[in-house]
C-alpha cells in the first residue's frame, strides 16, 4: 500500500494501458448485412456484363436462383437499378459450356427493359441446350433517340 501511496498516478496510468492493450486484440464488428452484401455482389459480378462504366455503377444482380428444368438451365435474375432516375436497357443472356465456351452465340435477342429508379426487376430465361454449364447477363443502354412513345 506504501507504494501506491508514494505513486498515486501510477494505478489509474496501469490501468489505463491495460485497458487500451486489450481493446486493440478485439476484431472490428462489421454490419452481417453489408459484409454479406459485399459478398453477394462479388459472387455475382462475374455473371453480368454492363457496356459502360457509367451503367455499370447504377446497376447490380441482387438475386440469382437457377434450376436444372428437363435438363436445361433455367434461370431468374433480379436485377437492381440504384438509380434515381428511370433506365431504358436491352438485356440478353449468353450461356456457356463447363470449359467456358459459348454456346449458340447470337442466338439470344436482346430484350427490352424498363428499371425505373430504385427498382429491382427479374428477368428470366431458359438455356437453349442441355450442354450449358453458366451464363451472364448483358446489359446496354438504348440511346434515347431509339426510345419509342
Amino acid at each position: 500500500m506504501s507504494f501506491i501511496k508514494n505513486y498515486p498516478l501510477l494505478l489509474p496510468l496501469l490501468l489505463s494501458i491495460f485497458c487500451i492493450s486489450a481493446c486493440q486484440n478485439i476484431p472490428p464488428v462489421t454490419a452481417g448485412i453489408g459484409s454479406e452484401q459485399l459478398t453477394l455482389e462479388q459472387k455475382y459480378s462475374k455473371h453480368l456484363q454492363v457496356h459502360n462504366k457509367k451503367l455499370a455503377s447504377r446497376l447490380h444482380i441482387s438475386e440469382i436462383k437457377s434450376r436444372k428444368q428437363s435438363d436445361l438451365l433455367q434461370v431468374n435474375l433480379s436485377l437492381t437499378s440504384t438509380y434515381q432516375k428511370s433506365l431504358q436497357l436491352q438485356y440478353q443472356f449468353q450461356w456457356f459450356d463447363k470449359d467456358g465456351f459459348v454456346i449458340e452465340a447470337g442466338k439470344s435477342p436482346w430484350v427490352p427493359l424498363e428499371l425505373h429508379g430504385m427498382q429491382t426487376q427479374t428477368v428470366a430465361s431458359l438455356a437453349p441446350t442441355p450442354q450449358v454449364a453458366t451464363f451472364s447477363l448483358y446489359v446496354r443502354e438504348v440511346p434515347e433517340k431509339f426510345f419509342k412513345y
